[in-house]
């Protein structure tokens, strides 16, 4: 072969069997949230006034107690180096007391392994539990993030849609209507995202139990449990159904309560059989996680609460406010959050309409014509699996919330 044939072989398009990019990956969407948001921001370094509400990130910077360990821990040599990969052991430790208590089980250090933020756990515990062909009940809305988990491991997801009707809470003859001999893994995710539902004691209790039955493991994604309002608890479903600790991976991270998105420090607590495989895993994946990072998640688990307690009365303040200014946008119908920091409104009464020339038929197109028109951005609903709404965060100041929502009401008021 000449050097020109040689460079025409390298350099020549891929036959279809040979594709640049593996089926397995080129299938993956991008993370509609993350769109929106980086969107948003693009749009404002322009110059243009736009209010994000997409991202699911606080506002507050983080404790100034946790990053002042996490500066005392970059001075510490024993930092400097790898550290084990399922986490640091006085972390581990911390995180097993946690979950004993929440959970009322004793909890050990090696059913905890420490991940590179939430979704590291995600993408772990699916690909440490399903095979391909097994299929996972996720009820909608959900996270866009866990389908793809999902698809990733091989496994199929299986979408069992609750509407504002019933609150956005599964039943559990509509779980039975999805379950079938496949079925390996349900999704929970109580307080919620998109919704900010959270799910009662006694619903907890019956999907637990329902699990239990039937022998399906439960990936529970905890991750914004201590962001509960108007005395509604937050209950583990471990809390609620001991008997399913051999069957249930649970999932949570700093990011949310302690306004440690960039940290990157979440975790899967779960069977010791399944932790040491997922950090086998994870050995192999991306070692142990930044050992500053983990230091600063032990002051934020060990620390003091109030900084975590003062943000959560500001969103539960947020929270009131934005339902209120929802409400009032024509063809909205605005749920009430009890958790987490978002609001999820049907917005299926404004489909259908022409806004400034352009028919509306969808949430996705609704959501264009918001950011377009009225220069505000929120997550359409096809992202989570239930078209016809919208996300709109509430992580963002109280001034940002009215005049957002104070742009969308006049923009769908022509």
């Amino acid at each position: 072969m000449t050097t020109d044939d040689a460079r025409t072989s390298v350099t020549s398009p891929q036959t279809p069997a040979h594709a640049r990019i593996s089926q397995r990956v080129g299938a993956i969407q991008p993370s509609a949230t993350l769109a929106v948001d980086s969107t948003a921001k693009a749009l404002k370094a322009a110059g243009r006034p736009v209010i994000g509400f997409g991202a699911g990130e606080p506002d507050f910077p983080t404790p100034q107690h946790i990053v002042d360990a996490a500066v005392e821990a970059a001075q510490d040599p024993r930092n400097h180096r790898y550290s084990a990969t399922g986490g640091l052991p006085e972390l581990k430790q911390a995180l097993a007391e946690s979950f004993t208590a929440s959970t009322g089980l004793e909890v050990e250090p090696a059913q905890v392994l420490v991940t590179n933020g939430g979704k590291q756990a995600v993408f772990q515990a699916f690909a440490t539990l399903l095979d391909p062909g097994d299929e996972v009940i996720l009820p909608a809305p959900y996270w866009t993030t866990y389908p793809e988990a999902i698809r990733q491991a091989g496994a199929t997801e299986v979408p069992v849609l609750a509407g504002v009707d019933q609150g956005y809470v599964p039943t559990v003859a509509q779980l039975e209507a999805a379950r079938t001999e496949n079925t390996r893994a349900l999704l929970l995710c109580s307080p919620s995202n998109p919704t900010g539902v959270v799910l009662t004691p006694e619903q907890v209790e019956e999907i637990g139990r329902w699990a239990l039955e039937h022998g399906i493991w439960v990936v529970t994604d905890e991750i914004y449990q201590a962001l509960t309002y108007d005395g509604m608890p937050f209950t583990s479903v471990l809390k609620a159904v001991p008997e399913l600790a051999e069957t249930t991976v649970l999932l949570g991270g700093v990011a949310k309560s302690f306004a440690m998105t960039g940290w990157r420090v979440g975790w899967m607590v779960g069977p010791a059989d399944v932790i040491k495989a997922a950090t086998n895993l994870q050995s192999h994946l991306t070692s142990h996680v930044n050992n500053i990072a983990q230091q600063a998640a032990l002051a934020a688990l060990t620390g003091s609460t109030a900084p975590v307690e003062e943000m959560r009365e500001a969103f539960d303040r947020r929270r009131r406010l934005i339902v209120e200014k929802l409400s009032e946008v024509p063809g909205f119908t605005v749920p009430t959050p009890t958790g987490a920091f978002y609001a999820f409104p049907d917005v299926s009464g404004v489909l259908g309409r022409t806004i400034r020339g352009r028919e509306i038929t969808s949430s996705t197109e609704l959501a264009t014509v918001i950011l377009e028109e009225a220069e505000v951005a929120a997550v359409p609903g096809e992202a989570f699996g239930a078209p016809g709404h919208l996300r709109f965060s509430y992580a963002l100041n109280d001034d940002d919330i009215v005049e957002g929502i104070g742009r969308v009401a006049a923009l769908l008021s022509e």
